[in-house]
């Protein structure tokens, strides 16, 4: 799996990295930090962001996220998306979020995510 990432890396020009608010995905994403680092090596306009997802709205930890990930060399994106009954009831039926409700919140922070991608060249 590792050299599945490490490849997959390689060959990107952008590694979008989701993070649950949640200490053990701060953990775990120094393992992609790490290969994202040694991948910069050999791809200097590699861009690499951090995507808050699955946020627990107005939860201390929802908010603290953001600083747990300051010690990484790597950017947090500031649009966020929350954890939404919606997605699940979307993939039920085999669609999106911005099909079954698409002037729902978590369009909105779909939308919102994809604009400031777009927007930062990210």
């Amino acid at each position: 799996m590792y050299d599945v990432a490490r490849s997959a890396i390689l060959a990107s020009e952008l590694v979008l990295i989701p993070v649950q608010p949640s200490p053990y995905d701060v953990w775990a994403a120094k393992e992609i930090v790490d290969l994202v680092q040694e991948a910069s090596a050999f791809n200097e306009n590699l861009k690499t962001v951090f995507a808050i997802n699955r946020k627990i709205v107005n939860t201390a930890i929802g908010r603290d996220v953001i600083e747990a990930l300051s010690e990484y060399p790597i950017a947090v994106m500031t649009a966020q998306v929350c954890q939404r009954v919606s997605f699940a009831e979307s993939a039920a039926q085999g669609q999106t979020v911005l099909e079954t409700d698409p002037k729902g919140a978590a369009s909105q922070e779909i939308a919102a995510l994809v604009k400031e991608l777009v927007e930062t060249g990210a």
